[in-house]
């Protein structure tokens, strides 16, 4: 069996790529050179090391977004599914509370999708006036996670 040349540059960009438009199966062609990801939009994945414990009675998912604030000019959303954090680890403080002022750029929760995990930054200046998650939520792409005014 002749051995495949698998650029994971490639790979991750389609997995992004499927995350962000939200379909379930991306495949590309090359010549002879073939790459297809998909994902089971139904299944529930366990990670046994992630980055902060979840709460023991946590719920498999929680909307406590109000419909409002999908509409607010500060909402900050998720672009992917995965799960939010709000600590950079267990023994850390939240990286935002209700009241902070925050800059443009600046950390405002993790979101782990595929065991990578992915900062969320401000997009702009401002004072948090609501956080929309809770600490080890599930999330989909477009939930708010924050609102910036």
């Amino acid at each position: 069996m002749p051995k495949m040349f698998v650029d994971r540059d490639v790979i991750r960009d389609l997995a992004t790529l499927l995350n962000e438009t939200d379909l379930t199966e991306i495949e590309v062609e090359d010549g002879d050179k073939k790459i297809r990801v998909a994902r089971n939009i139904n299944s529930v994945t366990t990670v046994a090391a992630a980055p902060v414990a979840a709460p023991a009675a946590a719920p498999a998912t929680v909307d406590i977004t109000a419909p409002e604030d999908k509409d607010h000019p500060g909402a900050v959303t998720s672009p992917m599914v995965g799960t939010v954090y709000t600590a950079p680890d267990p023994d850390s403080d939240d990286f935002i509370k209700v009241g902070d002022k925050v800059s443009a750029g600046q950390t405002l929760l993790i979101v782990e999708a595929m065991k990578v995990m992915n900062h969320i930054h401000a997009p702009k200046a401002g004072t948090v006036t609501g956080i929309m998650v809770e600490n080890a939520q599930p999330v989909e792409f477009g939930d708010v996670l924050v609102i910036i005014e």
